[in-house]
């Protein structure tokens, strides 16, 4: 299987717009960080490898290692953090101390989009803030 990224970044921009809702993954109707990444995988992979358990929106807070890493390191391939490019699934981290728990997809070199509590899907600055905080990169399966 060979996907391209601009399938990926097309796919990942046509969420814009959809309400954040925790555990979601419905374009147009509600999905969040997660919900938003197993959207665009149904899009150009196919049927999702796994169901995704239920969560609570601070379970990170709780979390024992990476629970959210080693489930994407099942299905995507994990990339260094500096080669992620347009179409890599970014993960970060909020606090040293805590599991990295947010999801984001590069769209350019100093783009994302995201699901952000509070907000809409929407495409985002890949700025300093959020680079210090990426933990983890992956790159979606059979990627060109």
């Amino acid at each position: 299987m060979h996907i391209k990224r601009n399938l990926i970044i097309a796919e990942a921009r046509s969420w814009i717009g959809t309400p954040y809702r925790h555990q979601a993954s419905l374009k147009g109707v509600g999905c969040d960080c997660l919900g938003l990444v197993r959207g665009v995988w149904r899009q150009v992979v196919g049927t999702e490898p796994e169901r995704a358990p239920p969560y609570a929106p601070d379970w990170a807070e709780a979390a024992r290692g990476e629970p959210l890493a080693e489930a994407a390191a099942r299905h995507l391939t994990p990339i260094a953090c500096n080669e992620a490019g347009a179409g890599d699934v970014l993960l970060f981290r909020w606090r040293d101390n805590l599991a990295a728990k947010h999801l984001a997809i590069v769209t350019a070199p100093d783009l994302m989009v995201h699901a952000h509590d509070g907000a809409c899907v929407t495409e985002v600055a890949l700025a300093p803030w959020w680079r210090r905080r990426i933990a983890y990169a992956f790159r979606f399966p059979g990627v060109e």
